[in-house]
C-alpha cells in the first residue's frame, strides 16, 4: 500500500512528504536550532582554518567556502608562498556565480588534472549534490572554461586524461555503458569535439560487475628512464564491493588481468603495486603486500612480493599509497597509529617508522602534487584527535637521496588549525564493550566539560558496514554537541575494518546481527560504567548507518531514548529493486534467495515494526533527501508511513537537494544538522 512513495513524482508521495515536512519544520525549528545553525554555518564560513593545499605547475591551490560563497571557490597561490588562510589567495573559479550564469545547483567535487598539461583540468561538477557527474574542461592559468573543451553529460561518470586531447571517459550515458547497478561500465576514449556515444570503446567491464574505472601512468613524464617507459593504460573493474580485477595492458595494448586476489585494496605506479589482502588467498588477511610491476605488461613474480605488514589481532592497515620512489603507509594497532615509509630505489631498504607527535589519536596523508609525473615525493601529513585541532606536517620525502642514509624521516610541522570550540576540561577515552558472541568492541568517549554521572546526554554514532573504518577526528560539529552538554561516542563495530579485514567479513551477510549486537553493546556499557541511562542515550548514522539506527529502534528500543535515523537503507527485500542497490548484495545478501531472504527479514527495520500497543519506541527522527540517487528516499518516507500505521508518531524530514551525502551550501547543511542537534535536545538533553 505504501509502493507509491518510491514514486517521487506521484501527487500522493508528494503530499505525504510535504505534511510532514511542515510537521518536522514547526517542531524542530526553535529559538535555540536558530542559534545552532548560525554557529554552525560561522563555523563553517571561518576564513581561518587550516589549509592542506595542492600544488600544479607554480600554483598552490584551495578551495574555500565563504559567507559571500556557500558554494566555494577554488583559488590559488604562488607556489612559493606558505599557505595560510590570510594569504594573498586569487580566486580561480567562482562556483556560485558559475550556478548563476547557468540556473542550475551544481556541487563542486574536485579536479582531475592533466599531467601533460598541469594548468588544464576537469572540474567534477555533481547534479546538487548526486552522483550524476559533469566533467567541464578549465583553464587554470587563463582562469577560464575551454572554449570548445570537454563538457560531459551529468551521468555517473569517472574520467582520467590519456594525452593533452583526450580522456578515458566512462559514464552511464545509456543501458549498453552501464553496468546493471547503474554505474558506468564502458571506457571510451574521447576526445574534444566528440560525444561519449561516439568515441572509440577502450574498455569494458561486465553488465554484472558494479563499475569501471581507467587511468595511465606515463613514466617519462615523471624523469624514468630505462628499457620500457612507454605510457600504460590501467583498467579496474569493481564486481562488487570490496572485489575488483585490476587490468595493464601489455605490449601488443592488450588489457590483462594482474594475477591478484580480488579481495584487495591497491595503489599502483610506474614499477610497483601495493596491495592490502582483505582474504588469505594468496597471503594472509591484514597483510599489506609490496610487489614489482616491472616489466610493463608482465605479470608480476610472486618472487618479487614483500610483505611489509603482517596481521596480528586488532592491527589495522587504513592509508596507504605509491609515490614516485617512495611506499608510505600507516598501522593501526587497536586504533594506536603509527607512521611507516619504504624508498623503492634501494633494494636493501627497510621501512622506516616515523616519530608522531603527541596527542594524535588518527593521522591521514596526501601528496603535495595534485600529479605526480609532474611533481615530486612531498606529503602533507595531517595529525589530529577528537579534541586535538588538525596539524599538517611535511615529510618531504623528495629531499631524502641529499641525505645520509641513516638519517631518521622527521614530519616537519607546518600549521596548526585553530580550535572551533573551547575543549578545555573535556576528555577522551578508548574504551570497550563486550558484544553478545563475547567479543571485545572499542569505542570512544569524548566527555563534556561538565556532566552528572547517570545522567550524562550521549549521542552514539556508528556506520558497521562495507569495510568503511572510523577514526577519531576533530569536528566543530561534534565540538557543538559537546559544548551543548552532551558527550559524543564513536563505535567501531564489526562491518567496519577498524580492526582488520575480518573485523569487516565477521558482519556481512547472515553474519550482519554481530554489527547490531556489537553497537547496543556499548550504549548497554555506559549505562554498566554509570555514566548514563537509556533515556539520556541517542544513536545517530546515515546510509548503512541508517540501516543501524533503524535496527536500533524496532529492535532495541528499551536501550535509547532517541534515534536519529538519516538517510537509511530500511526496507531489506527491495533495496536491490533500485539501481544502486544491486551493488550491495555482496554485502547484505539477495532478497530473492530464499534462505537469504529468511536473514534480511529477521532484521530489516520497515518488516519488524510492531504496533504501538505492543511496543513502544523511542522517539525517532527520519531524515531523507528528493535527490539522493544512492539510497532511494522511499526507504525513509516508507519507514515512517509504517511506523505511523502503527501508531508511532516519528518525525521525518526530506530535505530538496543535497543528495546522499548532504552537499548545498553553507547555510543548508549548517540548517541540516541543527535540526537533528534540535531534535536532541527535546529529547536526550530535556532537563
Amino acid at each position: 500500500m505504501d509502493l507509491f512513495l518510491e514514486k517521487d513524482d506521484d501527487p500522493q508521495t508528494l503530499a505525504f512528504v510535504a505534511a510532514r515536512n511542515t510537521r518536522s519544520q514547526e517542531t524542530l525549528t526553535t529559538r535555540e536550532m536558530e542559534a545552532d545553525a548560525a554557529a554552525l554555518q560561522a563555523m563553517m564560513e571561518r576564513q581561518d582554518r587550516l589549509i592542506v593545499p595542492t600544488r600544479r605547475g607554480d600554483w598552490l591551490f584551495d578551495f574555500n567556502r565563504s559567507r559571500d560563497n556557500p558554494l566555494g571557490v577554488l583559488r590559488r597561490l604562488p607556489a612559493e608562498l606558505v599557505p595560510r588562510a590570510d594569504a594573498l589567495w586569487e580566486t580561480v573559479f567562482d562556483v556560485d556565480a558559475f550556478c548563476g550564469s547557468e540556473g542550475k545547483r551544481w556541487i563542486f567535487g574536485g579536479c582531475v588534472t592533466c599531467p601533460f598539461e598541469p594548468t588544464r583540468v576537469l572540474f567534477r561538477l555533481s547534479d546538487g549534490g548526486s552522483d550524476l557527474t559533469r566533467f567541464l574542461e578549465f583553464d587554470l592559468e587563463t582562469k577560464q572554461i575551454v572554449d570548445g573543451g570537454f563538457d560531459t553529460p551529468a551521468v555517473r561518470a569517472q574520467a582520467a586524461w590519456l594525452s593533452g586531447d583526450e580522456i578515458a571517459y566512462f559514464g552511464s550515458i545509456d543501458a549498453f555503458s552501464a553496468t546493471q547497478s547503474g554505474w558506468p561500465r564502458v571506457g571510451r576514449r574521447l576526445r574534444r569535439g566528440q560525444t561519449p556515444a561516439e568515441a572509440e570503446i577502450l574498455f569494458e567491464a561486465d553488465p554484472s560487475d558494479v563499475t569501471g574505472y581507467g587511468f595511465v601512468i606515463d613514466p617519462k613524464l615523471g624523469g624514468h628512464d630505462g628499457p620500457d617507459t612507454r605510457q600504460i593504460r590501467v583498467f579496474m573493474t569493481n564486481h562488487e564491493i570490496g572485489k575488483l580485477s585490476l587490468h595493464v595492458e601489455d605490449t601488443n595494448g592488450v588489457a590483462r588481468r594482474l594475477p591478484l586476489p580480488q579481495e584487495i585494496g591497491f595503489d599502483i605506479n610506474h614499477s610497483h603495486v601495493l596491495w592490502l589482502a582483505k582474504n588469505d588467498e594468496q597471503v594472509p588477511s591484514g597483510s599489506l603486500v609490496l610487489q614489482e610491476l616491472t616489466p610493463f605488461g608482465h605479470e608480476p613474480l610472486a618472487s618479487r612480493r614483500r610483505i611489509l605488514v603482517s596481521p596480528a589481532p586488532g592491527r589495522a592497515v587504513h592509508h596507504f599509497t605509491l609515490l614516485r620512489h617512495w611506499a608510505v603507509y600507516s598501522v593501526d594497532d587497536r586504533l594506536s597509529p603509527s607512521l611507516y615509509a619504504l624508498d623503492l630505489t634501494r633494494e636493501d631498504a627497510e621501512p622506516q617508522r616515523i616519530e608522531l607527535p603527541e596527542g594524535i589519536e588518527a593521522l591521514y596523508f596526501t601528496p603535495l602534487y595534485a600529479d605526480l609525473h609532474r611533481g615530486d615525493d612531498t606529503l602533507s601529513v595531517i595529525g589530529s584527535g577528537f579534541l586535538v585541532p588538525p596539524t599538517r606536517y611535511m615529510l618531504a620525502l623528495s629531499d631524502q637521496d641529499r641525505r645520509p642514509t641513516d638519517d631518521p624521516l622527521v614530519l616537519q610541522p607546518q600549521e596548526t588549525s585553530p580550535a572551533f570550540f573551547d575543549a578545555d576540561g573535556m576528555t577522551s577515552q578508548l574504551l570497550e564493550a563486550t558484544s553478545e558472541d563475547g567479543t571485545r568492541v572499542p569505542y570512544h568517549l569524548v566527555l563534556p566539560k561538565t556532566w552528572t554521572m547517570g545522567e550524562l546526554p550521549v549521542l552514539i554514532y556508528g556506520y558497521g558496514g562495507f569495510g568503511a573504518s572510523l577514526a577519531p577526528h576533530y569536528s566543530g560539529i561534534t565540538g557543538r554537541f559537546l559544548e551543548l552538554g552532551g558527550a559524543y561516542v564513536q563505535a567501531y563495530i564489526r562491518g567496519g575494518a577498524e580492526l582488520g579485514p575480518q573485523w569487516h567479513t565477521t558482519a556481512k551477510r547472515q553474519g550482519r546481527h554481530k554489527a547490531f549486537e556489537d553497537f547496543v553493546a556499548i550504549a548497554r556499557d555506559l549505562v554498566k560504567r554509570g555514566y548514563s541511562k537509556p533515556s539520556r542515550i541517542a544513536c545517530t548514522g546515515a546510509s548503512n548507518g541508517g540501516l543501524l539506527t533503524g535496527v536500533m529502534a524496532t529492535r532495541y528500543p528499551e536501550d535509547f531514548g532517541a534515534v536519529w535515523c538519516r538517510v537509511p537503507v530500511i526496507d531489506m527485500t527491495r533495496f536491490h529493486m533500485f539501481p544502486a542497490g544491486r551493488a550491495w548484495m555482496d554485502e547484505y545478501g539477495n532478497p530473492d534467495v530464499e534462505a537469504d531472504r529468511a536473514f534480511l527479514l529477521d532484521y530489516s527495520p520497515l518488516h519488524q515494526v510492531k504496533p504501538a500497543a505492543e511496543k513502544a519506541y523511542p522517539p525517532l527522527y527520519i531524515e531523507s533527501s528528493t535527490n539522493d540517487d544512492r539510497v532511494h528516499p522511499s526507504h525513509a518516507r516508507r519507514f515512517a508511513m509504517r511506523l505511523e500505521v502503527e501508531g508511532h508518531t516519528p518525525l521525518f524530514h526530506e530535505y530538496g537537494s543535497g543528495g546522499h551525502g548532504g552537499a548545498g551550501n553553507s547555510a543548508e547543511m549548517a540548517r541540516r544538522t541543527a535540526m537533528g542537534y534540535s531534535f536532541l535536545r527535546q529529547t536526550i538533553m530535556r532537563a
